[in-house]
């Protein structure tokens, strides 16, 4: 269990205001991390510096020995991504564009690993449709398999199943849970805690000082603050 990422000591921010401070956690190959916290906590801040398209405040992001070309990325839909006039197999394709350099034509390899990717997410029979056509639950498979084209080991995915009807999101995370069994390191930015409580091994929960907790899915389940989240979370369902 080779240790992939570690932040040490993080503040978090933007325009030189931080929005969370103190954040320490480490993801170790395998692990299935769920990132938790309120609207405004510092999520999506901390997606992008992980990605290293914001700096840290204050305090160091350790990658280990992950280089960029590893990590996956799968970020909130945007009413552009959902019309976007393409196939299901050129979306999945363009996840190999980072590989190995400049290549002006998709190499064996390339084709090889999107036709494994569509397998794995069950989606090869709808390689030649229109992505635009798609059902919301599939259009997300096909952005998961161009995910898993780029990633060699780590998935970071940022609230994926935001907009889909019930049984897609059922469907979507079982299929995250069967990847990060397969031996693929999920990172999930997530507002739903009982998938988290469910599918998790860690709990990343940010805020406040005093909303930071980082551990085992039975350690938080257990902590205060994880009690008073689920508690705060089904009042919200049952309104």
């Amino acid at each position: 269990m080779g240790k992939q990422l570690e932040c040490k000591n993080c503040t978090l921010g933007y325009e030189g205001v931080p929005v969370t401070e103190g954040i320490n956690f480490t993801v170790n190959s395998g692990d299935h991390l769920c990132i938790l916290g309120e609207n405004g906590s510092g999520k999506s801040t901390l997606v992008k510096a992980l990605l290293g398209l914001r700096p840290v405040m204050k305090g160091e992001i350790d990658w280990a020995e992950i280089k960029q070309g590893e990590i996956g990325y799968l970020p909130q839909q945007t009413v552009v991504q959902k019309d976007f006039p393409a196939s299901v197999r050129e979306i999945v394709l363009s996840g190999c564009l980072g590989k190995g350099g400049f290549h002006p034509f998709y190499r064996k390899e390339d084709k090889e690993l999107a036709a494994k990717a569509m397998e794995r997410l069950g989606i090869t029979d709808l390689e030649k449709r229109c992505y635009r056509e798609l059902s919301g639950g599939q259009q997300q498979r096909v952005l998961l398999a161009r995910a898993l084209c780029a990633a060699g080991k780590i998935l970071l995915l940022d609230e994926p199943v935001t907009g889909l009807d019930p049984k897609a999101q059922n469907d979507l995370y079982e299929l995250i849970d069967k990847l990060n069994k397969s031996g693929v390191t999920i990172i999930m930015v997530s507002h739903d805690i009982h998938a988290a409580v469910k599918y998790a091994s860690h709990v990343l929960h940010i805020g406040s000082k005093k909303q930071l907790f980082f551990g085992t899915k039975d350690d938080y389940v257990n902590s205060r603050l994880g009690q008073s989240f689920i508690l705060s979370e089904e009042g919200d369902d049952n309104e």
